[in-house]
């Protein structure tokens, strides 16, 4: 993944990598990545790509590979979480031919979030948190059926019902690891709510510049709950990113 080179070393973009992350991977600040790497868009990284990491400035406390592999698996998952809701939408809301397929793809984003926790929590917390993330998926995507049917009524009592099993996620989160950040993560996920409802609207009345905007403020807000789970679990079990 990286080789040594002079006085830097020399690393190799993965999936899913951002500045923030790469910088907390290696322990150093951002803005010596960047001064180090002067004809790379920082904003707009590709897998494949080297980065030059100044070598001097590294130390002990640099994260370990298997706190890198945690955090890159954890923001995977929220990352396709989002992507695949996004393209559930459209299917929906454009009534493609390609909904079915697209609806089983988005659902397997919830097995495949239990199973992030199996190696921490054992496969009962895992299958809970994967019937968790299911019934989130499973209402949003209600949602945006009777929003495009119109009924207001019944979008009311969905969206009580999703705020609701995202209280429920939260709470099974913080029962399940002390260091978890209760209510920060409440404030995130019910924004998470927010904007993904706003984006299915956005995409109903064709306003498709704003759906875009909103999405990538989706996009950036999961990554970021991924980063809080993965701080969570990295606190409870340190023995284990060494």
């Amino acid at each position: 993944m990286h080789s040594r080179f002079s006085d830097v070393i020399q690393y190799v973009i993965q999936p899913w990598d951002t500045i923030p992350m790469i910088a907390q991977r290696f322990n150093i600040p951002m803005d010596e990545i960047v001064k180090a790497n002067p004809r790379i868009n920082s904003t707009g990284l590709f897998i494949g790509q080297i980065l030059n990491i100044p070598n001097g400035l590294r130390d002990e406390k640099c994260m370990s590979e298997s706190e890198y592999e945690l955090r890159s698996d954890m923001r995977s998952l929220w990352e396709q979480h989002v992507a695949w809701t996004r393209m559930a939408i459209m299917s929906l809301v454009f009534n493609l031919p390609d909904v079915n397929v697209v609806l089983t793809r988005l659902l397997q984003n919830a097995p495949d979030m239990g199973d992030s926790l199996r190696p921490f929590y054992g496969k009962r917390n895992a299958k809970k948190y994967s019937e968790l993330i299911k019934e989130h998926l499973l209402i949003a995507a209600d949602l945006v059926k009777v929003a495009i049917a119109g009924n207001t009524q019944e979008v009311e009592r969905l969206e009580k019902k999703w705020y609701a099993n995202g209280d429920d996620i939260v709470q099974f989160l913080s029962s399940i690891n002390p260091n978890f950040p209760k209510e920060e993560f409440r404030k995130m996920f019910y924004e998470h709510l927010a904007l993904t409802k706003a984006e299915a609207v956005a995409m109903i009345t064709k306003d498709y510049k704003t759906s875009v905007e909103l999405y990538n403020k989706i996009e950036a807000e999961a990554l970021e709950m991924a980063d809080e789970i993965s701080d969570a679990i990295v606190k409870q079990f340190p023995r284990k990113f060494k």
